[in-house]
């Protein structure tokens, strides 16, 4: 077969692609002018989902980082323009914990409203409101983010112990070894345990504290060594 021949070959064959593609379109222009509308639709549906969780999102972080100028407001004459300040520590604590409760409350089930349940736990502990505290603390530990999660159950633990509730504290820092976090080590909770077993069980505690006490974190070893310090002299 000549060129001439295969290029008019290739030339006929294109035109007839061609000619079929544009006879498909013709034939089905209103279904492909539907798929398109409909493409474009969830195009922009996924686009404004998109956007409202990221302005939520901004929305719980403005209300969180509110809540936190609260409570870290001082007390008495502002020390400066535009520096919140509140009369006194009870109407700090009240303002406080109504933005806290807030915005746990409208944002339910985030981190932000985790961390704000946290905070409301610590505040009401401030003010002697155990059960309160308790109540919160708990709402945070069963959060699914692990890491604020942890933190309320170290608070919550240190809560029982401070009520006489040994085996609650104990079941707790047990539950942070088996599962440490990025805001719980392993090694801190241990020694929230060890110092928990003094009184109950000293020899316990020992050997909880004493791989601690020459690892080669000096953080660690430093608090591991205060722990020990309390305990009696072994017989």
């Amino acid at each position: 077969m000549d060129r001439l021949t295969r290029k008019k070959l290739k030339g006929d064959s294109f035109a007839r692609d061609v000619g079929y593609t544009v006879e498909y379109l013709g034939e089905h222009r209103k279904q492909a002018i539907r798929y398109a509308i409909v493409g474009v639709a969830v195009l922009a549906a996924v686009l404004g989902v998109f956007y409202y969780l990221r302005q939520q999102r901004i929305a719980r972080q403005a209300a969180l980082t509110a809540a936190k100028d609260i409570q870290e407001a001082p007390i008495g004459p502002p020390p400066g323009e535009g520096i919140k300040s509140f009369p006194t520590a009870q109407e700090r604590y009240s303002a406080a914990t109504k933005a806290f409760t807030d915005l746990a409350t409208k944002y339910s089930g985030s981190v932000e409203a985790t961390i704000a349940q946290y905070h409301l736990g610590t505040l009401a502990a401030e003010q002697d409101k155990m059960l309160e505290a308790e109540n919160w603390l708990k709402e945070a530990a069963q959060s699914h983010n692990a890491n604020y999660a942890s933190l309320a159950k170290l608070t919550l633990a240190d809560l029982y112990r401070g009520q006489g509730k040994i085996s609650e504290a104990e079941r707790l820092l047990r539950s942070l070894i088996a599962k440490p976090t990025d805001f719980v080590s392993q090694e801190q909770a241990t020694i929230a345990l060890a110092e928990l077993l003094i009184p109950s069980n000293p020899n316990e505690a020992r050997k909880l504290l004493d791989p601690l006490s020459t690892t080669s974190r000096p953080a660690v070893g430093r608090a591991a060594m205060g722990v020990l310090s309390q305990l009696p002299r072994p017989q």
